[in-house]
Protein backbone atom coordinates (compact mmCIF):
# COMPACT_ATOMS: atom_id res chain seq x y z
CA UNK A 1 0.00 0.00 0.00
CA UNK A 2 1.02 3.26 -0.77
CA UNK A 3 1.28 5.87 2.19
CA UNK A 4 -1.10 9.17 1.49
CA UNK A 5 -3.03 11.51 3.28
CA UNK A 6 -6.78 10.57 4.60
CA UNK A 7 -7.92 13.77 6.11
CA UNK A 8 -6.15 17.25 6.98
CA UNK A 9 -7.59 19.74 9.77
CA UNK A 10 -6.79 22.64 11.20
CA UNK A 11 -7.72 25.54 13.94
CA UNK A 12 -7.19 28.94 14.74
CA UNK A 13 -8.02 28.54 18.30
CA UNK A 14 -6.88 26.36 20.84
CA UNK A 15 -9.18 23.92 21.40
CA UNK A 16 -8.28 20.11 21.38
CA UNK A 17 -10.05 19.71 18.26
CA UNK A 18 -9.26 20.60 15.07
CA UNK A 19 -11.70 20.73 12.02
CA UNK A 20 -11.17 18.78 8.74
CA UNK A 21 -10.64 20.87 5.85
CA UNK A 22 -10.49 20.71 2.16
CA UNK A 23 -6.69 21.23 1.98
CA UNK A 24 -3.98 22.64 4.50
CA UNK A 25 -0.68 24.91 3.77
CA UNK A 26 2.42 24.10 5.30
CA UNK A 27 4.29 27.09 5.89
CA UNK A 28 8.19 26.62 5.98
CA UNK A 29 9.85 27.13 9.78
CA UNK A 30 6.37 28.07 10.75
CA UNK A 31 3.44 25.00 10.24
CA UNK A 32 -0.07 24.86 9.22
CA UNK A 33 -1.44 28.56 8.01
CA UNK A 34 -4.40 29.38 10.44
CA UNK A 35 -4.20 26.67 13.49
CA UNK A 36 -3.24 27.64 16.54
CA UNK A 37 0.36 26.09 16.79
CA UNK A 38 2.02 27.72 14.19
CA UNK A 39 4.79 29.29 15.05
CA UNK A 40 8.81 29.27 15.25
CA UNK A 41 8.60 29.29 18.87
CA UNK A 42 6.38 26.95 21.02
CA UNK A 43 2.53 27.67 20.94
CA UNK A 44 1.14 24.72 23.73
CA UNK A 45 0.43 26.42 26.31
CA UNK A 46 1.48 24.64 29.11
CA UNK A 47 5.04 24.51 27.36
CA UNK A 48 4.81 28.47 26.64
CA UNK A 49 4.25 28.82 30.71
CA UNK A 50 7.72 26.91 31.05
CA UNK A 51 9.70 29.03 28.40
CA UNK A 52 8.12 30.69 25.66
CA UNK A 53 11.00 31.14 23.54
CA UNK A 54 11.32 27.10 22.93
CA UNK A 55 11.35 26.24 19.52
CA UNK A 56 8.71 24.96 18.08
CA UNK A 57 8.56 21.25 17.63
CA UNK A 58 5.39 20.56 17.18
CA UNK A 59 4.31 22.72 14.40
CA UNK A 60 2.33 19.68 12.79
CA UNK A 61 0.58 16.77 14.38
CA UNK A 62 0.85 13.79 11.72
CA UNK A 63 -1.54 10.22 13.02
CA UNK A 64 -2.44 6.93 11.91
CA UNK A 65 -5.57 6.13 10.40
CA UNK A 66 -5.13 2.72 11.93
CA UNK A 67 -5.11 3.78 15.00
CA UNK A 68 -8.69 5.32 14.65
CA UNK A 69 -10.04 1.58 13.53
CA UNK A 70 -8.12 0.10 16.20
CA UNK A 71 -9.89 2.66 18.68
CA UNK A 72 -13.20 1.65 17.13
CA UNK A 73 -12.55 -2.06 17.90
CA UNK A 74 -12.83 -1.41 21.50
CA UNK A 75 -15.47 1.16 21.32
CA UNK A 76 -14.25 4.66 20.88
CA UNK A 77 -15.60 6.52 18.16
CA UNK A 78 -12.85 8.98 17.05
CA UNK A 79 -13.06 10.74 13.63
CA UNK A 80 -10.42 13.18 11.66
CA UNK A 81 -9.21 15.58 13.47
CA UNK A 82 -10.88 14.69 16.81
CA UNK A 83 -7.70 14.26 18.69
CA UNK A 84 -6.25 17.65 17.25
CA UNK A 85 -4.09 15.83 14.66
CA UNK A 86 -3.31 18.25 11.28
CA UNK A 87 -2.86 15.29 8.73
CA UNK A 88 -4.43 11.65 9.13
CA UNK A 89 -2.04 9.09 7.17
CA UNK A 90 -2.71 5.90 5.76
CA UNK A 91 -0.24 2.88 5.19
CA UNK A 92 2.84 4.42 7.39
CA UNK A 93 4.17 3.29 10.46
CA UNK A 94 4.68 6.87 11.77
CA UNK A 95 5.65 5.49 15.19
CA UNK A 96 8.38 3.11 13.80
CA UNK A 97 10.02 6.02 12.21
CA UNK A 98 13.30 7.26 13.53
CA UNK A 99 13.48 11.26 14.74
CA UNK A 100 14.96 13.35 11.75
CA UNK A 101 13.10 11.44 9.08
CA UNK A 102 11.54 13.69 6.37
CA UNK A 103 8.34 13.28 5.57
CA UNK A 104 7.42 14.48 1.17
CA UNK A 105 3.95 15.10 1.45
CA UNK A 106 1.49 16.04 -1.54
CA UNK A 107 3.43 17.90 -4.09
CA UNK A 108 6.18 19.85 -2.72
CA UNK A 109 6.01 20.13 1.25
CA UNK A 110 8.45 18.32 3.38
CA UNK A 111 8.38 17.84 7.39
CA UNK A 112 10.97 16.23 9.68
CA UNK A 113 10.14 14.16 12.45
CA UNK A 114 10.92 15.28 15.69
CA UNK A 115 9.11 13.26 18.14
CA UNK A 116 6.42 11.78 19.47
CA UNK A 117 2.82 13.32 20.92
CA UNK A 118 3.22 12.39 24.74
CA UNK A 119 -0.65 12.00 25.66
CA UNK A 120 -2.69 14.29 28.04
CA UNK A 121 -5.59 14.37 30.19
CA UNK A 122 -7.48 16.44 27.49
CA UNK A 123 -8.00 12.77 25.81
CA UNK A 124 -9.92 11.55 28.89
CA UNK A 125 -12.13 14.73 28.75
CA UNK A 126 -12.55 14.32 24.96
CA UNK A 127 -14.38 10.45 25.76
CA UNK A 128 -13.40 9.04 29.14
CA UNK A 129 -10.34 6.01 28.85
CA UNK A 130 -8.94 7.87 25.63
CA UNK A 131 -5.61 8.65 27.56
CA UNK A 132 -5.01 4.82 28.21
CA UNK A 133 -6.06 3.36 25.06
CA UNK A 134 -3.36 5.42 23.37
CA UNK A 135 -0.89 3.89 25.57
CA UNK A 136 0.34 0.26 25.51
CA UNK A 137 3.05 -1.43 26.95
CA UNK A 138 6.32 -3.16 24.67
CA UNK A 139 7.31 -6.77 25.66
CA UNK A 140 10.23 -5.19 27.51
CA UNK A 141 7.43 -3.14 29.40
CA UNK A 142 8.79 0.43 28.09
CA UNK A 143 6.20 2.89 27.57
CA UNK A 144 4.17 2.90 24.17
CA UNK A 145 2.97 6.32 23.28
CA UNK A 146 0.30 6.10 19.63
CA UNK A 147 -0.67 9.26 19.50
CA UNK A 148 1.03 10.51 16.52
CA UNK A 149 4.13 11.95 15.73
CA UNK A 150 5.02 15.74 15.53
CA UNK A 151 7.37 17.49 13.14
CA UNK A 152 8.42 20.85 11.68
CA UNK A 153 8.21 22.24 8.05
CA UNK A 154 11.17 22.21 6.34
CA UNK A 155 9.34 22.73 3.05
CA UNK A 156 6.24 24.62 2.57
CA UNK A 157 2.92 23.68 0.30
CA UNK A 158 -0.53 22.39 0.01
CA UNK A 159 -2.18 18.90 1.28
CA UNK A 160 -5.14 17.33 -0.29
CA UNK A 161 -6.86 14.48 0.51
CA UNK A 162 -5.28 11.34 -1.26
CA UNK A 163 -2.10 13.04 -1.60
CA UNK A 164 1.04 10.76 -1.27
CA UNK A 165 3.61 10.39 0.99
CA UNK A 166 7.26 9.72 0.81
CA UNK A 167 9.59 8.49 3.40
CA UNK A 168 13.31 9.68 3.44
CA UNK A 169 15.03 7.89 6.48
CA UNK A 170 18.01 9.78 8.03
CA UNK A 171 21.66 8.15 7.10
CA UNK A 172 23.83 6.97 10.24
CA UNK A 173 22.24 6.01 13.61
CA UNK A 174 18.56 5.71 14.10
CA UNK A 175 17.33 8.10 17.22
CA UNK A 176 13.85 6.33 18.27
CA UNK A 177 11.47 8.63 18.60
CA UNK A 178 10.72 10.02 22.06
CA UNK A 179 7.85 12.32 23.84
CA UNK A 180 8.26 16.24 22.52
Amino acid sequence: MTARILAVARDGAHRFSKQPVEEITLLEGLGVEGDAHAGVTVKHRSRVARDPTQPNLRQVHLLHAELLGELAARGFTVRPGDIGENVLTEGLDLLALPTGTRLRLGGSAIVEVTGLRNPCAQLDRFQPGLMQAVLDRAPDGTLVRKAGVMGVVLRGGTLRVGDAIGVDIPAGEHRALAPV
